[in-house]
């Protein structure tokens, strides 16, 4: 899947929450600064940065198939290696990597053991894949009041639950399938401080995914009552919310 949004726009509906688990993404896959690294749907470039940090842009590859979240990500990795392509088909020969991530992908990809096969593929035996997905089946994921609003008045609203890996335990099944071995599963854990509602929501307006297609395929008076619903759910004034991610872990 290729997001059709300006990299602002992203960064302002998911991005920031991408921010704040990509250092604890990062720690699962012990590499330095002799070590090459690939980001896997890069998106904007919020584990990318991170990952530069921590060896530089010389030893960091990324890839997404969205041309403008490419674009940002160049902007931010000079002399770094940033391609438009896909999970499914990534541009590197056998073996070129010590570790492949990818931060909150694999739920879009249309082939997950497929995708996080091809991770392997270019990693090198003995390297590390990471992989993680927001908890969407246990509703602690950052979209978690939207979808529960837009289900309490909408029973037929997709959500997000039965995307691959959004349960406890299925990105270690599909790590399995893959291949990898050694699988094993960590919980990452965001929060974020909001200082008004309108500040929570004016991203659903312009973010991605299928929350912005579920929005966009409403009437104006139904995307209000949506948006009056959430209201209702969430505290008054400022507040925090908590969301959880599921993260794999395999050697190649």
């Amino acid at each position: 899947m290729s997001f059709d949004v300006a990299a602002d726009a992203y960064d302002r509906f998911m991005g920031r929450w991408s921010r704040l688990i990509a250092p604890a993404m990062a720690d699962l896959a012990p590499v330095g600064p002799a070590d090459r690294v690939l980001d896997v749907g890069c998106g904007p470039g919020a584990l990318t940065a991170e990952l530069v940090a921590r060896i530089g842009p010389a030893a960091v590859a990324a890839v997404d198939p969205s041309e403008p979240f490419v674009a940002a990500v160049r902007a931010g990795l000079p002399g770094g290696d940033a391609r438009v392509a896909s999970a499914a088909e990534l541009p590197f020969e056998d073996a070129a990597f010590r570790a492949t991530l990818a931060q909150l992908v694999v739920h879009f990809m249309a082939d997950p053991v497929g995708g996080i096969a091809e991770m392997a593929r270019v990693t090198a035996p003995g390297g590390t894949c990471v992989a993680s997905v927001w908890d969407f089946a246990g509703r602690n994921d950052p979209l978690g009041p939207f979808w529960e609003a837009a289900r309490s008045l909408d029973p037929g609203a997709p959500g997000e639950a039965v995307l691959p890996g959004a349960r406890q335990g299925h990105l270690v099944e599909l790590f399995g399938a893959a291949g990898l071995r050694d699988v094993r599963e960590t919980t990452l854990v965001a929060s974020r401080t909001f200082a008004s509602f309108d500040e929570w929501w004016a991203p659903f307006e312009i973010g991605a995914g299928a929350a912005r297609r579920y929005l966009a395929s409403l009437g104006e008076e139904q995307r209000q009552a949506i948006r009056e619903r959430c209201r209702s759910m969430l505290p008054e004034g400022g507040f925090e919310l908590t969301a959880r991610a599921w993260a794999a872990t395999g050697t190649v």
